[in-house]
């Protein structure tokens, strides 16, 4: 099967519209986990992903502490390498090996950069990674362009093909591309997350960086069965039960706009979930979404999305929810508040 694919900003790299988030499959026991997860039921999910047409799978290091690239890598190994997906993952975050469960902290050290690299390359057996990207800006105080600096020798080097960022504001990003272009951007990005439309998105469609954007269906709240009784069952070391769109008063405004997604969702005989996707990806500017999933039933459920075409009257249908709602902030019409901005 195959699926639209978009350039990835000024790079000759086709990527389809919808991307495999590994997130989850990192496992429990670390700070920002999911709970437990099988790594049998992540590679049937993961290859289930691949036989529907997905060509790329975005992890990061921190994951799992290094499981999820593990089990990426697993997942390489068994393929051939005609057949093998472009892997994007991350560095950034360093956790204590002996207290898994305090938060990782930010360090963006070109020596630290290195070694995490190296460690990446190993965990996943490959000889390069496709896109390689920042997860979060510094808090060790190392300026940005010496950050930015040690990426583009990794790409000199051939140890990275292309070089991102995540989390970054429009700040950083101007003083990385002041150094070297940056080929990607990856916001957070979702009905409910919407302020990457006001900044970050409108700059990289001016410079050309391709846009992947991370928890399009809010990490499980905009899908078709999501409900307040998962709150309750959610693991103890998940991270959403201390996230506020999980709990009260914005959990209430969350499923009413999820609810209302359902008519439109009807219209076009698809899943809440691809409606949700592919509103991100209606937005001028986005290359890409990261849709996680912990069973192939899941991915089922989303990758419609990639080949949605949402109408204007769908759009305005959304934009209304949304006001009604209540629910999260930013701009609620991709094509209006984009002209606008320009």
């Amino acid at each position: 099967m195959s699926l639209p694919q978009r350039p990835l900003g000024a790079s000759r790299v086709l990527i389809t519209k919808t991307g495999f988030g590994a997130w989850a499959i990192g496992g429990g026991g670390w700070a920002f986990s999911w709970g437990p997860q099988d790594d049998a039921v992540s590679l049937a999910t993961m290859r289930d992903a691949l036989e529907l047409g997905v060509n790329w799978i975005d992890t990061a290091a921190v994951y799992g502490l290094g499981h999820s690239e593990e089990v990426v890598g697993h997942l390489l190994r068994e393929r051939k390498p005609t057949e093998r997906p472009m892997v994007f993952t991350k560095c950034g975050l360093i956790w204590d090996q002996n207290n898994p469960m305090a938060p990782p902290r930010r360090v963006l050290k070109p020596d630290s950069i290195q070694r995490e690299c190296d460690a990446s390359l190993r965990r996943l057996g490959v000889d390069h990674i496709d896109l390689y990207q920042f997860h979060w800006p510094d808090e060790t105080g190392t300026p940005v362009e010496d950050s930015w600096n040690e990426m583009t020798r990794l790409i000199e080097v051939g140890k990275v093909r292309l070089g991102g960022v995540s989390n970054f504001d429009v700040p950083l990003l101007e003083r990385c591309e002041a150094i070297r272009h940056v080929d990607s951007m990856q916001p957070p990005f979702s009905l409910i997350r919407r302020q990457a439309a006001t900044r970050e998105i409108p700059w990289c469609a001016r410079h050309n960086t391709g846009v992947i954007c991370y928890s399009p269906m809010q990490s499980g709240l905009l899908t078709d069965t999501f409900s307040r009784e998962q709150v309750a069952r959610f693991a103890e070391d998940d991270w959403r039960r201390r996230s506020p769109d999980f709990n009260e008063p914005n959990l209430s405004r969350n499923l009413a706009l999820r609810d209302a997604l359902r008519p439109i969702a009807r219209r076009h005989g698809a899943t809440v979930s691809a409606v949700a996707v592919a509103w991100v990806l209606a937005w001028p500017g986005v290359t890409g979404a990261i849709v996680g999933g912990r069973s192939p039933q899941q991915v089922d459920g989303w990758i419609g999305a990639a080949s949605l075409q949402l109408s204007a009257a769908d759009l305005q249908d959304i934009s209304n929810a949304i006001v009604r709602t209540g629910a999260g902030e930013g701009p609620t019409m991709p094509q209006l508040e984009y002209a606008a901005a320009h």
